[in-house]
């Protein structure tokens, strides 16, 4: 079992069924043959030749499918990888030099480590710092980017290298008139070309289509002799075993890079992964043994001269729709790729830059997620403002910056949010014993010098202090003098020294002004910490109680019982007055 653990494969491999082949041997042919040509083209992105993308879908895919729990997912480069590599390893050399070769590999080694190291210390709770809308926002400017990055190929302009992408964009707006129209009209046929297919049906293979035309149309006409760039001399055989240059040196300059790529990586895989699993009961995916794949399949890979890989939401989604059982569907992807290196890199020397760039392009559409915004903002319009800023700040300061901000803002509205939880007054439902907040339903009635409170987050040193001060707020504005307080204890999920010191802070001072304190609904840890602490025997334990309504009932008969008492008290004071009257018996 503990075997099984570590190498998910010994799970699925004992258990393959005949009739599961079939469906993998489809789903690994026909996402190879979509591969291709998108590997080629993210290595491309990537500031790569080409030839490295279809590395980078070799021993990394193999690695995950020994090590990886989700059966569906498609490992291999993807486009917001490749882009945050070209982004941060471009200040320090020259793409597609063989420094910037060397750094690529050595950046994709740096973040298998991590991730790795992330795995084994079981932190890859982390991530979800890293909320929904700040990803969005991320990778909705980084498709921004990454189009405005590929007008060089699109309209054939030799545009320089600048560092923020409105700087790129006025130029190529300013030099339209340099517009290579042999390459601008690939460009839009290749585009147009995959949409039809697509239209037409979603199972043909349109970026390779377009590939093999474009190779063709440029070999009959030989328009590469008239200014077309194609990709060129293309290697063939498989890579070779190479230990990457690790000098500390190094991996200073590309550490933010790693910890860009890493976070984005593991955000989106495990994402992919879990929405995958959704859609199969058949299997769990296990966060943390993700990562360790991710982790394992990028450092084996980068001894192999890969790219920086990590799971492909378009890729995933073929994976899926063409009926993959089992990660042998990316074994089979891979054989795909060996046969292409051995046998068919000769044909690429034809391959316009323009078609590769067109695939790019259509990738971003996918990355762009207007209808999220949407929605955030007819849902959630602090969510809404989180996405738009860090769009922001990634597309007007680069792709680094945007990472660090969107971490810096999902922090901040987790402090925000837990600093400033929600709490409510209660009041009973008519004819029943539930209690809602009063203020979302009018119709609940409050008892007459009762306060029910419940408080809908962990009581910590973060919301201590507005714990406090909310209910002594609240407890003023009263009309009627307070005679209890209630508290339902229900949401409160944990208590830190700070929680303690302010409920035996409101404890005291309800007892300090004569108001009974009650306490209802506590889950099992939080009471465990209670009476660790003694406050037990401040609350006292006749008021703790299991529901509100039992509270609310022992009230009643407490007060059924004081106001007895009272009256007997009096009573007994009449007669006394009366017997020490003699002229009360005149």
């Amino acid at each position: 079992m503990a075997l099984k653990k570590w190498l998910p494969v010994l799970e699925w491999l004992p258990q393959y069924q005949k009739g599961w082949f079939r469906h993998d041997l489809v789903a690994g042919l026909t996402v190879g043959v979509m591969l291709v040509p998108q590997g080629m083209a993210y290595a491309l992105l990537a500031g790569m030749p080409p030839i490295y993308g279809l590395y980078a879908s070799l021993i990394p895919l193999l690695l995950y499918a020994i090590f990886g729990t989700s059966r569906q997912i498609s490992i291999g480069p993807v486009a917001v990888d490749a882009f945050l590599v070209l982004a941060g390893l471009s200040l320090i050399a020259e793409p597609q030099s063989p420094e910037y070769i060397s750094l690529v590999i050595l950046t994709g080694l740096a973040v298998g480590v991590l991730q790795l190291i992330l795995s084994l210390l079981r932190l890859g709770f982390l991530v979800n710092f890293l909320s929904h809308p700040v990803v969005s926002g991320f990778t909705s400017a980084a498709a921004v980017i990454i189009a405005v990055s590929q007008l060089k190929y699109l309209l054939g302009i030799r545009i320089p290298r600048f560092n923020h992408v409105y700087q790129t964009f006025y130029y190529a707006l300013t030099h339209l008139s340099e517009t290579h129209w042999i390459t601008l009209v690939m460009s839009i046929a290749g585009i147009a070309l995959i949409l039809l297919l697509k239209k037409l049906n979603k199972n043909i293979p349109g970026a390779l289509i377009a590939v093999i035309l474009g190779i063709l149309i440029t070999w009959i006409w030989r328009l590469d002799q008239h200014g077309l760039d194609t990709v060129g001399v293309v290697p063939r055989g498989l890579p070779h075993f190479e230990i990457p240059d690790m000098s500390w040196q190094r991996l200073v300059q590309i550490f933010p890079t790693v910890l860009a790529v890493s976070i984005i990586g593991i955000v989106e895989s495990v994402g992919i992964a879990k929405s995958l699993e959704s859609k199969h009961r058949s299997y769990v995916v296990v966060p943390n043994q993700e990562l360790l794949a991710l982790g394992v399949s990028k450092i084996g890979g980068a001894f192999f001269q890969s790219l920086v890989t990590s799971g492909s939401f378009t890729r995933s989604a073929v994976n899926n729709d063409s009926g993959a059982k089992t990660q042998l569907s990316s074994v089979i992807t891979m054989l795909v790729i060996v046969f292409t290196l051995i046998f068919m890199t000769g044909l690429f020397y034809y391959l316009p830059n323009a078609i590769l760039a067109a695939i790019i392009m259509l990738a971003t559409k996918s990355l762009f997620d207007y209808q999220g915004a949407i929605r955030l903002w007819h849902v959630h319009r602090h969510d809404f403002y989180m996405m738009i800023l860090t769009f922001l700040v990634t597309l007007l300061f680069g792709i680094e910056e945007g990472v660090l901000a969107g971490v810096l803002l999902s922090i901040a509205m987790v402090i925000y949010r837990s600093s400033l939880p929600h709490m409510a007054i209660l009041g009973r439902l008519p004819e029943s014993t539930h209690y809602r907040n009063v203020t979302r339903f009018p119709e609940a009635l409050q008892e007459n010098g009762v306060v029910i409170i419940r408080f809908d987050a962990p009581l910590y040193f973060g919301n201590s202090t507005y714990f406090k001060d909310t209910i002594r707020q609240i407890i003023l504005q009263q009309k009627e003098p307070v005679k209890a307080l209630v508290l339902d204890a229900s949401s409160i999920s944990d208590l830190d020294t700070s929680g303690l010191e302010a409920l035996e802070s409101v404890i005291n001072q309800m007892h300090a002004n004569q108001v009974d304190f009650m306490l209802a609904g506590v889950i099992g840890p939080v009471r465990d910490i209670l009476f660790k602490a003694g406050l037990r025997e401040l609350i006292g334990k006749d008021n703790l109680f299991l529901h509100v309504q039992q509270a609310i009932d022992d009230y009643h008969n407490r007060m059924d019982e004081r106001s007895e008492r009272l009256q007997a008290k009096a009573l007994q004071t009449n007669v006394r007055a009366r017997k020490s009257d003699p002229t009360k018996d005149q």
